[in-house]
C-alpha cells in the first residue's frame, strides 16, 4: 500500500522508539571543567531529571565570582522532560507498529522542534548562568562572562569547558538521523536498489554515520589561547605542539611531546579511550600528523618548550633535511612509548 512504509523501516522506528527510554537512566549531556587545581577535572552531568557528578565542587568555585549554585528542583525541565522523552519513545513505538507514512512524517516535524527548542532553552539557561552574577562577589572581573559553551570548548578564566552530548545526547541524535533516514527512504523506496538483506544501501551508509558519529579529526592549535593539558603552560611554539583525540571527540592539547607521552603514562586517559594521536609537522604549514604515520627526530639541539626535544616529520627526506641541521637520532613512534 502506498501510504504504508516497509518493514525494515518499521522495525528502524521501533528500535528508535525503545532506545529513547534508555535516554531515561543515562546522562544526556556534560559539561568538563578542567583547570590546574583539578588535573583529574570536574564533570557536570545532566539526566532527564536531575544534575549529578562535581556538583557540590562547582557550586563552591561558582560562589566565588558570583554565579548561581545548580539545584534540581531549580529546573522545571526536570520536571516535565522525563514525560516527553516517554511520549516520544511511544509514539516511535506505535508509528513503526501502525505503519503509516502520515504518522511517521507528522513525528518527524515534532521529533526535530523538540530538539531544537530543547537546545534554545539549554542555551538560555547557560546564558542566564554566566550573565547574571552576584555584584557582591569575592571576585569581580569587569566585564567577564562565564556562559558555557553550546557545544564545543570555550575558554573562562583558568578553566576550561568541553560541552558534549552524552550517551542518552547521542541516542537523541541517533534516533534523528535514523528517523529523517526513514523518511528520505520512503519518499524515494522505488528508485533505490535493495540489498540482499532487504536494506538499502543508503541506510547502510547511513546507519554507520550514526553510529560513528563522534569526529576524531584534530582541533587546530591556538598559540597563547590553548593550553598544554599536562604541564598547563600556555602553547606557545606550534612547531612542537601534540593533540589526543578521545572516542567521544573530546581533544586534549600538548605544547611538547613530551608532555603528551607523560600524561599516556600516567594514564590521565586511558588507553582504550584514544582514537587518535597527533604530532605537528615541524615545519610550516604545521598540519597535524597521525603518529603512527609520523617520523621522529631526537635531538638537544631542538630546544623544545618543556625538554622533550622531539620534532615530528610528514616523510624521512624532511627529517634526513633537518638531522644535518640538528645532529640528532631518527625514531619511531613505538620507541617514544617505551
Amino acid at each position: 500500500m502506498r501510504n504504508k512504509i516497509s518493514n525494515i523501516s518499521r522495525v528502524i522506528i521501533i528500535l528508535c522508539g525503545l532506545s529513547l527510554v534508555v535516554v531515561l537512566f543515562t546522562p544526556i549531556w556534560q559539561i568538563d571543567l578542567m583547570a590546574p587545581q583539578y588535573p583529574e577535572g570536574l564533570k557536570l552531568l545532566i539526566y532527564a531529571d536531575k544534575l549529578a557528578g562535581n556538583v557540590d565542587i562547582i557550586n563552591g568555585l561558582n560562589h566565588y565570582i558570583g554565579m548561581k549554585t545548580l539545584h534540581t528542583d531549580d529546573f522545571v525541565e526536570f520536571k516535565v522532560l522525563p514525560g516527553i522523552i516517554l511520549f516520544f519513545a511511544l509514539a516511535f513505538i506505535a508509528a513503526g507498529i501502525v505503519g503509516k507514512k502520515k504518522w511517521v512524517n507528522i513525528l518527524l516535524i515534532l521529533f526535530v522542534a523538540f530538539g531544537v527548542l530543547a537546545m534554545v532553552d539549554f542555551w538560555r539557561w547557560e546564558y542566564d548562568y554566566g550573565h547574571n552574577l552576584d555584584p557582591n562577589a569575592a571576585i569581580i572581573v569587569p566585564g567577564m562572562a562565564y556562559q558555557p559553551p553550546l557545544i564545543g570548548f570555550k575558554q573562562l578564566l583558568n578553566f576550561g569547558a568541553y560541552s558534549i552530548p552524552d550517551v542518552g545526547g547521542w541516542i537523541f541524535v541517533g534516533a534523528g538521523i535514523l528517523l529523517l533516514a526513514v523518511v528520505v527512504y520512503e519518499w524515494r523506496r522505488k528508485k533505490w536498489m535493495v540489498s540482499q538483506t532487504g536494506m538499502p544501501a543508503v541506510m547502510i551508509v547511513i546507519l554507520t554515520l550514526t553510529f560513528g558519529s563522534c569526529s576524531t579529526a584534530p582541533q587546530p592549535l591556538r598559540l597563547g589561547q590553548d593550553s598544554c593539558e599536562h604541564c598547563k603552560m600556555t602553547i606557545s611554539d606550534k612547531r612542537f605542539g601534540a593533540e589526543i583525540v578521545s572516542k567521544k571527540g573530546k581533544a586534549f592539547k600538548f605544547d611538547d611531546s613530551q608532555c603528551l607521552l607523560t600524561y599516556l603514562r600516567e594514564k590521565e586517559i586511558e588507553k582504550e579511550q584514544v582514537a587518535e594521536i597527533y604530532f605537528t609537522h615541524f615545519i610550516s604549514p604545521y598540519e597535524l600528523l597521525k603518529a603512527e604515520q609520523t617520523y621522529f627526530l631526537q635531538s638537544p639541539s631542538l630546544k623544545s618548550p618543556m625538554n622533550g626535544n622531539i620534532a615530528a616529520f610528514a616523510n624521512e627526506d624532511s627529517l634526513h633535511v633537518m638531522i644535518n641541521k640538528y645532529y640528532g637520532n631518527k625514531i619511531s613512534w613505538e620507541d617514544l612509548q617505551k
